[in-house]
């Protein structure tokens, strides 16, 4: 019996320094991420200080700056001699590039200096700031800032709206109130793979979307939260499904999506709003809003869509999708087209 007594003691001894273990733990670990966070920010800090260092050499009291790569050359060999690695010419260059940028040092504590080293690569003023201000707000990583800035988002969304609304997008970032904030005109999928000729399925589509979910939800943007795929329908004994449904957290609502290889018909637009409706009526707790629908197609006639939306749910989209790249050098020149119109 003192046995069993002796033993009981020892799990229940173990169990509490478990717990104690973990809250030591828990608190390190805690420490440890705020001293990297608090690490990089001073890092950040003294590279913006290196390249004041370096313009206020290169003017040597003038007011233009005589820039030339050999005297970086020179001063990253003498520098990698005395400090190591992370001061090659490359490197002096962008902390002597971030520091005309910025010369304020007004970045967020937030961005680390792969980051920077990234947004300093974008010469436009209004776009940089875009990107800065998103990749705040969502904590993108780098990878994710560097897919954002490859697809070209700053600059497809600013092709849809007027002078003020891109130098609100610059100065704010995504600012999400209604249904059409959260919906592009066209969606870039070509993280997906998929060849450009038309030899794939609408469900070869659906499944890699699925197996590509984490890049999908960063170009839908923010808020989005997976709900189900061939999401089941029955009506007066009929059978339907959804191709894709989320839930979006910000706007409080469902977000029905049905993907179209080619063109979109208009008894696809037709089935939407019934979706829609049949999520209203059954799906939606009291506190949600009305659906969003999205038909993401491949090709979109405008015309169509105009006549068969007629009077509909304004919450229904059609979005196009497309499996490349954009060609940012001409929507770049479309954004600037209109930031030089007058209002």
């Amino acid at each position: 019996m003192n046995k069993e007594l002796v033993k009981n003691d020892e799990i229940q001894t173990n169990e509490r320094l478990n717990v104690l273990a973990n809250t030591i733990v828990d608190e390190v670990n805690l420490t440890k991420s705020c001293l990297a966070l608090n690490i990089s920010a001073v890092m950040v800090k003294t590279y913006w200080s290196v390249g004041h260092h370096i313009v206020e050499f290169e003017q040597d009291g003038g007011k233009k700056a005589k820039y030339g790569t050999s005297m970086l050359t020179n001063l990253a060999k003498i520098l990698t001699m005395r400090l190591g690695r992370g001061y090659s010419r490359p490197n002096l260059n962008n902390m002597r590039k971030f520091y005309l940028l910025y010369p304020l040092c007004q970045t967020s504590d937030k961005l680390t200096w792969s980051h920077i080293c990234e947004l300093i690569t974008i010469d436009d003023d209004l776009e940089r700031s875009f990107y800065e201000k998103e990749c705040v707000k969502e904590n993108w990583d780098v990878r994710s800032l560097r897919r954002q800035m490859d697809s070209g988002l700053f600059l497809r969304l600013a092709a849809s709206k007027d002078k003020e609304g891109i130098l609100e997008l610059a100065k704010t970032g995504i600012e999400i109130q209604k249904p059409m904030d959260v919906v592009k005109d066209t969606y870039t999928l070509e993280f997906l793979g998929l060849p450009e000729m038309e030899r794939y399925s609408e469900s070869d589509l659906e499944q890699r979307i699925i197996d590509n979910l984490q890049t999908f939800l960063l170009e839908l943007g923010k808020g989005f939260a997976f709900i189900g795929r061939q999401y089941p329908i029955t009506i007066n004994n009929v059978h339907y499904h959804v191709d894709l449904v989320f839930y979006h957290r910000i706007l409080k609502c469902f977000v029905l999506i049905d993907l179209k290889k080619n063109s979109v018909k208009h008894e696809d637009i037709g089935q939407m709003n019934m979706y829609m409706g049949y999520f209203a009526k059954e799906e939606n707790e009291p506190n949600d809003n009305p659906p969003i629908g999205i038909i993401l197609s491949h090709n979109k006639d405008e015309l169509l869509v105009e006549y068969t939306t007629y009077g509909m749910d304004s919450n229904l989209f059609v979005s196009k999708y497309e499996l490349y790249l954009p060609n940012r050098e001409e929507l770049r020149k479309l954004v600037s087209g209109i930031l030089e119109e007058k209002i």
